[in-house]
């Protein structure tokens, strides 16, 4: 397996995520975000599902063209880019809970990689 397609699809993966967790996060700390819902759609939209498309491209090649290993990793790095946004933001807290959670993710991530 070539780890170059799954470091790029990691990549994109996490800007995918955090470009949604922007969009619709946005809101609970920029007014202008909480005004306009309609144009934050709008401008974030086409780059959170294309990231999300180049992402999947990549994933299906580094997993021998199945699609199941790479919606796990995105359900991962999901949880991991929602844990730091929300802490950098909005001030939410590492709670214990929080940790094992991140490390559960971390382990999916693994499975999907050497198993």
């Amino acid at each position: 397996m070539n780890i170059k397609l799954f470091l790029l699809g990691i990549g994109w993966l996490f800007t995918a995520q955090s470009l949604a967790w922007y969009q619709t996060h946005l809101q609970f700390f920029y007014p202008w975000a909480k005004n306009n819902p309609f144009w934050v759609s709008l401008l974030m939209g086409l780059p959170t599902s294309w990231s999300y498309i180049i992402a999947s491209k990549y994933f299906f090649q580094y997993f021998g063209e199945i699609v199941w290993p790479g919606r796990l990793v995105s359900f991962a790095v999901g949880i991991l880019s929602f844990a730091c946004l929300a802490y950098i933001h909005l001030g939410e807290p590492i709670t214990l809970k929080v940790i094992v959670t991140l490390i559960l993710s971390l382990l999916i991530i693994l499975i999907q990689i050497f198993w």
